[in-house]
């Protein structure tokens, strides 16, 4: 009897266990298969791979995760939310048993990567990457690798150059890396191309929320941020370039980069710079991808959007299924008396963030977006657009503007022509720091 009185809460204690695990990979499995059926089981960039061998199935990581991407599936860690991760690594840092990596690309869709060691040196010796370009778009991830590819360069400086380093690009892994050389005391000069600094953040519609995690940068120290939009990041940005004095030259193209016998020599649009070092802080996006049809080389035909103000009252088209494409239509959509029409070959918008998801489907129960899934632009006209749908009809639309969202050409032959190595990654793990 008295046995009995100590089993019974150990038995109740195991059942509630036993209860909220089962429950719990039911809606592992749940999710899992919601994503298959939407199709949505390819991850967009760098994204954890989970060694179930070693997966204790503790669910660390599936608390760590910001994003909720992971569940847990028969009892061990699963990417069942492909599409939500954005490979910050914070499921990495929770893992008690070290199960998992950060990988590139899937067995089924390769990512065409710069090869980078460990310390951001590519295998052309003193030419460094950080950010986008090697494959890590997360602003804070890459604030802290163009810090840390400068700790690198600080040990491979020479006397006979004038500079001990060309900082090419002026987003957050440039402007961290800017940082750290003032910081370092290095001679150095960062270029931008364009007017303003930023990077890609420079060009997302206004008021997206562009950082929603804290970052570290030399000089400045620990900065929080959560939750501010794109205006208020590129303000901040703007101060410290202002407080600190750094020696950012916008406007300014970089054309060629040469090996010489101390250094480097790299001819821009303005200057020509002798340096030890070469940094390539740039995007990935290089030159826009474009769709190759009649008549996009009109004016109206434009391949990022900037100001949605501009597109009031117009007929617009979006094309593409990324993040990008889905923020341009639903930002555009807000102007008043504007058609916004937004057109996918696919037949589902794979790989973009949650919330942009559910505003295109309000917007589209609302009639504020018309959504043509498995739709291909057949001609662009003056005053109209010709596509065809997914029935293989083709149709006429009314249309002003197009804004053709389709990302971008990894700057290979550039990259060839230094001598870079570029990698197509398959599931491969993340081997810089």
């Amino acid at each position: 009897m008295n046995l009995l009185i100590y089993l019974t809460p150990l038995l109740l204690i195991f059942g509630i266990y036993i209860f909220r695990l089962n429950q719990r990979n039911k809606l592992g499995s749940e999710r899992l298969n919601d994503a298959k059926e939407a199709g949505l089981t390819e991850p967009a960039s760098l994204h954890p791979h989970i060694n179930l061998s070693l997966c204790c199935g503790s669910g660390s990581c599936v608390k760590a995760c910001p994003e909720q991407a992971l569940s847990i599936v028969d009892g061990k860690a699963v990417l069942t939310d492909a599409a939500h991760c954005i490979g910050h690594g914070a499921c990495i840092e929770a893992c008690p048993v070290d199960a998992i990596k950060l990988v590139f690309g899937t067995e089924k869709r390769g990512m065409d990567i710069p090869f980078v060691s460990p310390t951001f040196e590519t295998n052309v010796s003193n030419i460094f990457i950080a950010g986008e370009l090697g494959g890590m778009g997360l602003i804070r991830k890459a604030a802290e690798q163009g810090k840390q590819a400068v700790d690198s360069i600080v040990k491979k400086k020479n006397s006979g150059n004038d500079l001990d380093v060309v900082i090419i690009g002026a987003g957050p892994a440039g402007l961290s890396a800017t940082l750290a050389a003032k910081e370092k005391n290095l001679k150095y000069v960062t270029i931008e191309q364009e007017a303003s600094l930023g990077g890609a953040i420079y060009k997302y519609p206004r008021n997206k929320v562009a950082m929603t995690q804290p970052v570290f940068l030399p000089i400045v120290g620990k900065v929080e941020m959560y939750d501010i939009s794109k205006e208020e990041l590129l303000g901040f940005w703007l101060g410290v370039l202002h407080d600190h004095n750094l020696n950012v030259s916008f406007n300014e193209r970089m054309e060629s980069v040469r090996k010489t016998e101390d250094g480097f020599e790299v001819k821009t649009s303005k200057n020509t710079y002798q340096t030890a070092n070469v940094l390539l802080a740039i995007g990935r996006m290089g030159t826009p991808r474009k769709l190759d049809v009649v008549g996009e080389e009109q004016s109206k035909v434009v391949y990022r959007l900037i100001d949605p103000e501009q597109y009031r009252g117009q007929h617009v088209l979006i094309v593409g299924g990324g993040d990008s494409a889905l923020e341009a239509a639903i930002t555009i959509a807000q102007q008043p008396d504007t058609t916004v029409t937004i057109s996918y070959r696919s037949e589902s918008f794979g790989r973009v963030k949650q919330k942009n998801r559910d505003k295109l489907q309000q917007a589209e129960a609302t009639k504020r977006i018309t959504v043509l899934l498995k739709s291909n632009i057949v001609e662009i006209r003056p005053d109209t657009v010709t596509i065809q749908l997914a029935d293989k009809e083709i149709v006429e639309i009314p249309n002003i503007a197009v804004i053709i969202c389709a990302g971008g050409v990894l700057p290979t032959p550039f990259l060839k022509d230094i001598g870079v190595m570029v990698e197509t990654h398959y599931g491969t793990a993340q081997e810089a720091a």
